[in-house]
């Protein structure tokens, strides 16, 4: 959907996600179609959520700012995509089919060069997020977050 617009504005690009349920959008901000930049160029960034919109939008953002962009609906498809394509970063949802984000985490936790992993949930639990941190997620951002702080923090990250 996108917002409201005046006669003179242009569409506006996805800036905001939600999570699950009646949040289950993106969510349209702004006026006019912000500048292309190059702040995410050179990366691989697999983006792996079972919700189909969710993991457009980000993948929308991330390949705006000039990342190569890599997709997966569940955790098994996720390390599967890891193990051929060895991308820098993942950003990965919480609760996912076949294997959650947790197991993913783990996974890749493991491995001899392990990526940048921001995890991405509807989940708001404090226990969840003391656990993601000790499996070794660099960032836990809660649904909704704004696409400017996903951008911002892979590029702190990276």
């Amino acid at each position: 959907a996108h917002a409201a617009r005046g006669k003179n504005s242009k569409p506006a690009m996805a800036s905001y996600l939600r999570g699950r349920g009646h949040h289950r959008s993106i969510q349209y901000r702004g006026h006019g179609t912000p500048p292309m930049t190059n702040r995410l160029q050179n990366m691989t960034i697999l983006v792996v959520d079972d919700d189909e919109d969710i993991r457009a939008g980000i993948a929308l953002a991330l390949r705006s700012e000039g990342a190569e962009i890599l997709q997966a609906e569940d955790g098994n498809e996720a390390l599967a995509m890891w193990q051929s394509h060895e991308p820098h970063i993942v950003v990965l949802d919480m609760m996912l089919p076949e294997r959650s984000g947790f197991l993913v985490l783990e996974e890749l936790r493991e491995a001899s060069s392990p990526p940048i992993v921001v995890m991405v949930t509807a989940n708001e639990g404090k226990r969840h997020e003391q656990y993601a941190r000790s499996l070794g997620v660099h960032a836990y951002l809660t649904k909704p977050v704004p696409l400017e702080t996903l951008i911002r923090t892979i590029v702190d990250l990276a």
